[in-house]
């Protein structure tokens, strides 16, 4: 076996090397989202909840009548994927489409009596979530740090 052969079945046979991206910084946000996102699936697994339904929900307890539109632009999600997002709390009792009185063509969202409570049940396990994150960061001063570093590069 030629040595240039036998650097690759040994570099294949171990850990891979990450050097040239390990400082990239899309890198290191994918898997910081995938590890925030990783707990938050394991917390919220008993109660069959997804990151971007809690989001929703949480949206919609301070934007009552929102247009679905503008949860949707405001979470980042394209309007045909959240339609389904939309109907799957709908089905669950969760959230109420209703139409608009200015616009009748335009879809409101509302968070209903039975998603106010469930959310109410699902506060202690996002505190646990967040207060996990802070302490991965070092506390509050470096999470505060860290979300104003991740404005910045979308504002």
């Amino acid at each position: 076996m030629r040595d240039d052969q036998a650097g690759k079945v040994a570099r294949n046979a171990s850990v891979i090397d990450f050097s040239m991206i390990e400082d990239a910084v899309g890198y290191r946000l994918r898997r910081a989202q995938l590890s925030v996102f990783q707990d938050f699936n394991e917390a919220f697994s008993a109660k069959g909840l997804r990151p971007t339904d809690f989001a929703v929900l949480m949206l919609l307890t301070r934007n009552q009548g929102a247009k679905q539109s503008e949860v949707a632009e405001a979470l980042g999600i394209q309007r045909a994927n959240f339609v389904a997002i939309v109907d799957g709390l709908e089905n669950k009792g969760f959230v109420a489409r209703r139409k608009s009185e200015v616009d009748r063509r335009v879809q409101s969202l509302h968070i209903t009596e039975q998603g106010l409570a469930y959310l109410d049940d699902l506060m202690p396990i996002w505190q646990e979530h967040e207060e996990r994150l802070l302490a991965k960061l070092g506390g509050k001063a470096a999470r505060d740090q860290l979300i104003g570093l991740l404005k910045r590069l979308y504002d």
